[in-house]
């Protein structure tokens, strides 16, 4: 019989509370949002450049899709750490020269939540 049961259920309860404030506070350490012309030319990136692979909808094509549901469960620095260093052996080319990990991170905040960007006329 265990001599302690309740120091181990009280270190598990502590371990889970750690890890829930850990992902908590990542959720909400996201940068400000991109200015708006940048938001037009990170939108016309994701239209013409990664819609060349991924399809013009984002369903899918040469890449994978980028829909809500595609990406739902992926860890997002996972997804980031792909836009940013691309997939070597594959299609999918590094973005880090183009754009920073807050500009990577909010084009995926937008997909992860069913909104990409819209492309507006300026950003053609």
């Amino acid at each position: 019989m265990d001599p302690f049961p309740l120091n181990r259920i009280a270190w598990h309860r502590a371990a889970v509370a750690l890890l829930v404030a850990s992902a908590c506070a990542s959720a909400l350490a996201s940068a400000d949002p991109p200015a708006p012309a940048r938001q037009a030319q990170l939108a016309h990136w994701l239209r013409d450049d990664c819609g060349a692979c991924h399809g013009m909808t984002l369903r899918g094509g040469l890449g994978p899709p980028l829909t809500t549901a595609s990406l739902a469960g992926k860890p997002p620095d996972g997804l980031v750490a792909t836009v940013l260093y691309g997939r070597p052996g594959t299609a999918m080319p590094p973005w880090q020269p183009f754009m920073t990990q807050d500009e990577a991170r909010w084009l995926i905040d937008r997909l992860r939540a069913g909104q990409p960007p819209a492309v507006t006329p300026q950003g053609n």
